[in-house]
């Protein structure tokens, strides 16, 4: 395998959101293929259009300077409901069999996963004097 001509720094690596999400994207990728022709280029088009906006979202969220926290705070609030509408298609996919349970269990938990993190960004930008701790 040869290595890349160049390679992209984004300094992302605390940016586990955008990880979540992007890995759940690459999980979609290898579902597309197994997807009856019919359903990929209407459903399945559609679920990743919205994990592609997903993801332009978060990471201009993500960079969204700390100053402008009404934008963040808004924009934070758009990928959740961008999240919970890619959630109700996926599980349409799932209740018209065009994906398999295994299936939808991989891309569920990414997605899980990527609520509560939302979640919880939003939470500590509406709440910035509480602090997140273990009791």
């Amino acid at each position: 395998m040869s290595k890349p001509i160049f390679t992209l720094s984004l300094s992302l690596a605390s940016a586990s959101i955008l990880q979540c999400i992007k890995e759940g994207y690459l999980l979609w990728l290898t579902i597309v293929p197994h997807i009856a022709k019919g359903a990929r280029y209407t459903l399945g088009v559609r679920i990743e259009t919205l994990f592609l906006d997903l993801l332009a979202l978060t990471y201009t969220t993500y960079f969204t300077p700390r100053e402008h926290l009404l934008k963040k705070q808004e924009r934070i609030a758009e990928c959740i409901r961008l999240l919970d509408i890619l959630k109700y298609f996926v599980s349409v996919a799932w209740e018209g069999k065009v994906i398999s349970n295994t299936q939808l269990e991989t891309v569920a938990v990414k997605l899980e996963e990527a609520s509560r993190r939302l979640l919880a960004w939003k939470g500590s930008l509406d709440n910035p004097e509480k602090k997140h701790h273990n009791p």
